[in-house]
Protein backbone atom coordinates (compact mmCIF):
# COMPACT_ATOMS: atom_id res chain seq x y z
CA UNK A 1 0.00 0.00 0.00
CA UNK A 2 1.28 3.47 -0.85
CA UNK A 3 0.38 6.37 1.45
CA UNK A 4 0.94 10.12 1.36
CA UNK A 5 1.10 11.90 4.73
CA UNK A 6 0.28 15.63 4.54
CA UNK A 7 0.84 17.35 7.89
CA UNK A 8 2.46 20.71 8.71
CA UNK A 9 3.60 19.60 12.17
CA UNK A 10 6.81 18.00 10.95
CA UNK A 11 7.52 15.93 14.06
CA UNK A 12 4.02 14.45 13.93
CA UNK A 13 4.20 13.89 10.17
CA UNK A 14 7.54 12.10 10.42
CA UNK A 15 6.36 10.01 13.39
CA UNK A 16 3.24 8.93 11.51
CA UNK A 17 5.30 8.07 8.43
CA UNK A 18 7.75 6.02 10.48
CA UNK A 19 4.93 4.10 12.11
CA UNK A 20 3.23 3.36 8.79
CA UNK A 21 6.50 2.18 7.27
CA UNK A 22 6.87 -0.28 10.13
CA UNK A 23 3.55 -1.69 8.96
CA UNK A 24 5.11 -2.44 5.54
CA UNK A 25 3.57 0.57 3.80
CA UNK A 26 5.37 2.83 1.31
CA UNK A 27 5.06 6.38 2.63
CA UNK A 28 5.81 9.83 1.21
CA UNK A 29 5.62 12.94 3.42
CA UNK A 30 4.94 16.61 2.66
CA UNK A 31 4.30 19.53 4.99
CA UNK A 32 2.00 21.89 3.07
CA UNK A 33 -0.96 21.85 0.70
CA UNK A 34 0.86 22.93 -2.45
CA UNK A 35 3.42 20.15 -2.07
CA UNK A 36 0.54 17.71 -1.57
CA UNK A 37 -0.99 18.75 -4.90
CA UNK A 38 2.34 18.19 -6.64
CA UNK A 39 2.63 14.67 -5.21
CA UNK A 40 -0.91 13.48 -5.96
CA UNK A 41 -0.60 14.77 -9.52
CA UNK A 42 2.52 12.64 -10.05
CA UNK A 43 1.98 9.54 -7.90
CA UNK A 44 -0.93 7.15 -7.52
CA UNK A 45 -1.63 6.75 -3.79
CA UNK A 46 -3.97 4.28 -2.12
CA UNK A 47 -4.53 6.56 0.89
CA UNK A 48 -3.76 10.20 1.70
CA UNK A 49 -3.57 11.09 5.39
CA UNK A 50 -4.48 14.76 5.15
CA UNK A 51 -4.32 17.42 7.85
CA UNK A 52 -7.15 19.90 7.31
CA UNK A 53 -5.37 23.06 8.50
CA UNK A 54 -2.41 23.32 6.14
CA UNK A 55 -0.21 26.27 5.11
CA UNK A 56 -0.08 27.57 1.50
CA UNK A 57 -3.18 25.62 0.48
CA UNK A 58 -5.98 24.49 2.82
CA UNK A 59 -6.58 20.79 3.29
CA UNK A 60 -10.14 21.19 2.00
CA UNK A 61 -8.77 22.37 -1.36
CA UNK A 62 -6.33 19.47 -1.49
CA UNK A 63 -9.19 17.07 -0.79
CA UNK A 64 -11.33 18.57 -3.55
CA UNK A 65 -8.41 18.26 -5.98
CA UNK A 66 -7.93 14.58 -5.12
CA UNK A 67 -11.63 13.94 -5.70
CA UNK A 68 -11.53 15.77 -9.04
CA UNK A 69 -8.68 13.52 -10.23
CA UNK A 70 -11.19 10.67 -10.27
CA UNK A 71 -8.83 8.04 -8.89
CA UNK A 72 -9.45 5.36 -6.29
CA UNK A 73 -7.36 7.27 -3.72
CA UNK A 74 -9.00 7.44 -0.30
CA UNK A 75 -8.63 10.42 2.04
CA UNK A 76 -8.30 10.23 5.82
CA UNK A 77 -8.67 13.78 7.10
CA UNK A 78 -7.05 14.88 10.38
CA UNK A 79 -8.01 17.92 12.42
CA UNK A 80 -7.38 19.41 15.84
CA UNK A 81 -11.07 20.28 16.03
CA UNK A 82 -13.44 17.77 17.54
CA UNK A 83 -16.51 19.71 16.46
CA UNK A 84 -19.12 17.55 14.71
CA UNK A 85 -19.88 20.23 12.12
CA UNK A 86 -16.21 20.26 11.05
CA UNK A 87 -16.23 16.50 10.60
CA UNK A 88 -19.44 16.64 8.59
CA UNK A 89 -18.05 19.42 6.38
CA UNK A 90 -14.88 17.45 5.72
CA UNK A 91 -16.84 14.37 4.69
CA UNK A 92 -19.11 16.41 2.45
CA UNK A 93 -16.21 17.78 0.39
CA UNK A 94 -14.98 14.28 -0.35
CA UNK A 95 -12.99 12.89 2.59
CA UNK A 96 -13.61 9.17 3.15
CA UNK A 97 -12.91 9.18 6.87
CA UNK A 98 -12.16 11.64 9.66
CA UNK A 99 -9.88 11.37 12.69
CA UNK A 100 -9.61 14.13 15.33
CA UNK A 101 -6.30 14.92 17.06
CA UNK A 102 -4.94 13.65 19.34
CA UNK A 103 -5.46 10.11 18.14
CA UNK A 104 -4.29 6.64 19.10
CA UNK A 105 -1.78 5.42 16.54
CA UNK A 106 -3.38 1.96 16.51
CA UNK A 107 -6.64 3.58 15.38
CA UNK A 108 -4.84 5.51 12.63
CA UNK A 109 -3.30 2.27 11.36
CA UNK A 110 -6.67 0.51 11.38
CA UNK A 111 -8.37 3.34 9.50
CA UNK A 112 -5.59 3.58 6.88
CA UNK A 113 -5.77 -0.17 6.28
CA UNK A 114 -9.56 -0.06 6.01
CA UNK A 115 -9.38 2.77 3.47
CA UNK A 116 -6.64 0.94 1.57
CA UNK A 117 -8.95 -2.05 1.16
CA UNK A 118 -11.61 0.25 -0.27
CA UNK A 119 -9.11 1.67 -2.79
CA UNK A 120 -8.75 -1.74 -4.45
CA UNK A 121 -11.03 -4.53 -5.56
CA UNK A 122 -12.61 -6.39 -2.61
CA UNK A 123 -10.45 -9.21 -1.29
CA UNK A 124 -10.73 -11.51 1.73
CA UNK A 125 -9.01 -10.17 4.88
CA UNK A 126 -6.49 -13.05 4.74
CA UNK A 127 -4.88 -13.68 1.34
CA UNK A 128 -4.18 -17.26 0.29
CA UNK A 129 -2.30 -18.54 -2.75
CA UNK A 130 0.03 -21.46 -3.54
CA UNK A 131 0.15 -22.66 0.06
CA UNK A 132 0.89 -19.16 1.38
CA UNK A 133 -1.42 -17.26 3.72
CA UNK A 134 -0.83 -13.56 4.36
CA UNK A 135 -2.70 -11.61 7.04
CA UNK A 136 -2.17 -7.84 6.46
CA UNK A 137 -3.70 -6.86 9.81
CA UNK A 138 -1.58 -9.19 11.94
CA UNK A 139 1.38 -8.87 9.56
CA UNK A 140 1.78 -12.64 9.60
CA UNK A 141 2.79 -14.98 6.79
CA UNK A 142 2.55 -18.76 6.81
CA UNK A 143 3.60 -21.32 4.22
CA UNK A 144 2.03 -24.75 4.57
CA UNK A 145 1.37 -24.00 8.24
CA UNK A 146 4.91 -22.76 8.95
CA UNK A 147 5.24 -19.13 10.03
CA UNK A 148 7.64 -17.08 7.91
CA UNK A 149 9.34 -14.04 9.41
CA UNK A 150 9.64 -11.23 6.87
CA UNK A 151 11.13 -7.75 6.93
CA UNK A 152 8.66 -4.92 6.15
CA UNK A 153 9.70 -4.53 2.50
CA UNK A 154 9.61 -8.29 1.94
CA UNK A 155 6.12 -8.38 3.41
CA UNK A 156 5.03 -5.45 1.23
CA UNK A 157 6.34 -7.10 -1.96
CA UNK A 158 4.66 -10.40 -1.10
CA UNK A 159 1.37 -8.62 -0.40
CA UNK A 160 1.46 -6.82 -3.77
CA UNK A 161 2.19 -10.09 -5.59
CA UNK A 162 -0.58 -11.97 -3.79
CA UNK A 163 -3.11 -9.20 -4.39
CA UNK A 164 -2.33 -9.37 -8.12
CA UNK A 165 -3.88 -12.89 -8.17
CA UNK A 166 -1.45 -14.39 -10.67
CA UNK A 167 -1.07 -11.33 -12.90
CA UNK A 168 2.51 -10.35 -13.67
CA UNK A 169 3.73 -7.37 -11.61
CA UNK A 170 6.62 -5.37 -13.04
CA UNK A 171 9.61 -4.20 -11.02
CA UNK A 172 8.44 -0.63 -11.59
CA UNK A 173 5.02 -1.45 -10.13
CA UNK A 174 6.63 -3.07 -7.09
CA UNK A 175 8.80 0.02 -6.60
CA UNK A 176 5.71 2.23 -6.77
CA UNK A 177 3.69 0.17 -4.29
CA UNK A 178 6.34 -0.96 -1.81
CA UNK A 179 8.91 1.86 -1.74
CA UNK A 180 8.65 5.63 -1.38
CA UNK A 181 9.57 8.25 -3.97
CA UNK A 182 13.13 8.64 -2.65
CA UNK A 183 14.10 5.19 -3.95
CA UNK A 184 16.41 5.22 -6.97
CA UNK A 185 14.38 3.73 -9.86
CA UNK A 186 17.57 2.19 -11.29
CA UNK A 187 18.45 0.33 -8.10
CA UNK A 188 18.40 -3.47 -7.91
CA UNK A 189 16.49 -3.38 -4.61
CA UNK A 190 13.46 -5.17 -6.12
CA UNK A 191 15.54 -8.06 -7.45
CA UNK A 192 17.41 -8.43 -4.17
CA UNK A 193 14.19 -8.31 -2.12
CA UNK A 194 12.53 -10.94 -4.33
CA UNK A 195 15.60 -13.19 -4.01
CA UNK A 196 15.51 -12.91 -0.22
CA UNK A 197 11.75 -13.48 -0.19
CA UNK A 198 12.11 -16.64 -2.27
CA UNK A 199 14.73 -17.99 0.13
CA UNK A 200 12.59 -17.31 3.20
CA UNK A 201 9.47 -18.84 1.67
CA UNK A 202 11.40 -22.02 0.90
CA UNK A 203 11.02 -24.77 -1.68
CA UNK A 204 9.45 -25.31 -4.08
CA UNK A 205 9.74 -21.69 -5.26
CA UNK A 206 6.38 -19.93 -5.67
CA UNK A 207 7.53 -16.58 -7.11
CA UNK A 208 8.11 -16.85 -10.84
CA UNK A 209 10.27 -14.43 -12.79
CA UNK A 210 8.78 -13.55 -16.17
CA UNK A 211 11.74 -12.34 -18.29
CA UNK A 212 11.34 -8.77 -19.43
CA UNK A 213 8.00 -8.41 -17.62
CA UNK A 214 8.28 -8.91 -13.85
CA UNK A 215 7.15 -11.38 -11.20
CA UNK A 216 4.05 -13.35 -10.22
CA UNK A 217 2.82 -15.96 -7.78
Amino acid sequence: MRVLVVEDEQLLADAVATGLRRQAMAVDVVYDGEAAIERVDINDYDVVVLDRDLPLLHGDDVCRHIVELGRATRVLMLTASGDVSDRVEGLEIGADDYLPKPFAFSELIARVRALGRRATAPLPPVLERSGITLDPNRREVHRDGRQVQLAPKEFAVLEVLMRSAGVVVSAEQLLEKAWDENTDPFTNVVRVTVMTLRRKLGDPPVITTVPGAGYRI
